[in-house]
């Protein structure tokens, strides 16, 4: 007698399942999220929004943005990608942010490669990686790539024309003042918080289905070699695949565990998570950036390419360097008697 159950309760369970799934996430993003929008609305209200703009101008202006968005890229910076968005959005709407094509191809990039520093740098930490390290090489990776783009789009004159931005919301009105203001931002954050839990419903839907449908086995024998030819050890090549496609969370988490059987070594450790801290999530990352307006030319092949040669550079470099040199500035050996499950909770 068979013990499957039938098809259509299974079906009922899985979607049910999902649900309850993203419903659990949309609030853990809400409780990020609403703080960061109320500020800065605040700031947009009492006409401060433009101070943090200006200082912040000197480092934008290398990768062609105004001084405003980076604000949108120290909110994803110090929580995460949809703490940035929520604050692009918000930006958005009012009209202080309102990026060509090229801009939020950049600025979407620059928070492809670096968002959620203290959370991410510690998943790293906890491989063995140093802190400083894996957040420094993020947050240069992110400002070189950003400055490439810049030159190779206003040298060529692409995607000059205004960015289509799929979760806009509409602008704010003029003539609106007092508490009817804050009405119509409650409206608009309530329409907000909605799309972004039916976004993270359909990401969590196609990464069931993708799993199901085997991508992950074709990009481990597309990436794999290439990897390889990089100077990714073979036993580190399907775990940097995993981060890749998935996240540094996942990748660094399985990481975390194969470090405390002593199975890699310093150098796999940190080659490796030097490359998924460069290109992680291709697949979710990507989905989001573009419906902020961002073209696929840099929020995908752009990083995907560069990260590659970036690790490519760097192991290269980091042969010449002795084992103590090394250590000084990229890793911190882990004691052997490090409980695995402590490890293994950080990277959650």
């Amino acid at each position: 007698m068979s013990t499957h159950r039938p098809f259509l309760p299974r079906l009922a369970s899985a979607c049910a399942g999902l649900l309850r799934q993203a419903a659990t996430i949309s609030w853990e993003l809400a409780k990020i999220m609403v703080p960061l929008l109320a500020v800065t609305f605040t700031l947009q209200q009492l006409d401060l929004i433009k101070y943090p703009g200006y200082a912040l101008r000197p480092v934008m202006r290398l990768v062609g943005l105004p001084g405003e968005a980076a604000l949108v890229w120290a909110a994803a910076m110090i929580t995460n990608l949809y703490g940035g968005i929520a604050v692009f959005l918000e930006l958005h709407r009012t009209g202080v942010l309102v990026p060509t094509a090229a801009q939020a191809t950049v600025l979407c990039t620059l928070m492809a490669v670096a968002h959620a520093l203290p959370v991410e740098g510690r998943v790293c930490q906890k491989t063995g990686m140093r802190f400083r390290a894996a957040v420094l090489t993020r947050v240069g990776g992110a400002l070189l790539l950003g400055a490439i783009l810049h030159l190779i789009y206003s040298t060529g004159g692409w995607l000059d024309g205004p960015g289509r931005v799929l979760l806009d919301a509409p602008p704010a009105d003029a003539a609106l003042a007092g508490w009817a203001v804050w009405g119509a931002w409650l409206k608009n954050l309530a329409v907000n918080l909605g799309m972004i839990y039916l976004i993270v419903l359909g990401l969590l839907a196609l990464l069931k289905i993708l799993e199901a449908i085997g991508v992950m086995r074709i990009l481990l024998l597309v990436l794999g070699p290439v990897l390889r030819r990089l100077g990714i050890s073979p036993e580190m090549a399907p775990l940097s695949i995993v981060g890749m496609t998935m996240g540094v969370t996942y990748g660094g988490g399985l990481i975390i565990q194969e470090v405390r059987g002593g199975r890699f070594q310093r150098r796999d450790v940190v080659h490796a998570m030097t490359l998924m801290g460069l290109c992680h999530a291709l697949i979710e990352d990507t989905l989001l950036m573009k419906a902020l307006g961002a073209a696929l030319s840099g929020v995908l092949w752009g990083r995907l390419i560069f990260s590659l040669a970036a690790a490519c550079v760097m192991v290269r470099l980091t042969r010449l360097l002795s084992d103590t040199t090394f250590d000084r500035l990229f890793y911190r050996p882990i004691p052997a008697t490090a409980d695995v499950e402590d490890a293994a909770k950080a990277a959650d």
